[in-house]
């Protein structure tokens, strides 16, 4: 090959390169914007869920490059609300079941430890099927449905499961030494649940 072909192929790759590097950036940043507007819409305390399955769709449609922007995410999160806020309402329940088992265990009352400890990762295995029914949340979905098939996806794929739980570990370290933190981080970890997703539906 001629130096000046070379010469010629050289800008091309940096040029790639860089295209490459400035679209997984973008990817980044759009992931944190996400987290805010998560944040936001979960203020109405059970609207968690619906604010996570709008974020979801809303990076699906960033990362296949069909646009979108806050007024979709709005729109989607209006629609996810309608039956979300019911998943919204038992997560909460779970938790104070769980906030129960872990007093008792504070108690000393006998078999306490053993109640507390399943309690945590049941709770830990609802927070990652309610993300992962999220992660696949379209407006005709019924989140009864999605969130027993997200269930049964979890104990299927405990590699999948592992990776988004890392994700909630990194929002509560960040929360831990940075509070204002953890609200971009939210958008990181429906990322990782939307990635597990497709990696499933790869296999």
């Amino acid at each position: 090959m001629s130096e000046a072909r070379v010469k010629a192929r050289d800008p091309a790759r940096r040029a790639r390169k860089e295209s490459v590097v400035a679209e997984r950036f973008g990817v980044f940043a759009e992931c944190l914007l996400t987290g805010v507007w998560i944040a936001v819409a979960s203020l109405g305390v059970v609207t968690y869920p619906a604010a996570f399955a709008a974020g979801a769709r809303h990076l699906r449609r960033h990362t296949a490059h069909q646009g979108g922007g806050r007024r979709e995410f709005v729109r989607d999160f209006r629609a996810a609300v309608r039956g979300g806020w019911l998943a919204g309402l038992a997560g909460w329940l779970a938790a104070a079941a769980v906030w129960v088992d872990v007093q008792a265990v504070r108690a000393g009352l006998p078999g306490g430890p053993l109640v507390g400890a399943v309690g945590v990762f049941a709770l830990i295995g609802l927070a990652v099927a309610g993300l992962r029914a999220a992660a696949v949340w379209t407006p005709d979905a019924i989140w009864r449905d999605l969130l027993r098939q997200a269930g049964r996806r979890t104990v299927l794929d405990p590699a999948g499961s592992f990776l988004v739980v890392g994700g909630l570990a990194v929002v509560a370290l960040s929360a831990w030494f940075v509070a204002p933190l953890a609200v971009p981080v939210l958008g990181a970890v429906v990322a990782a649940a939307v990635a597990v997703e497709q990696r499933y539906r790869n296999r």
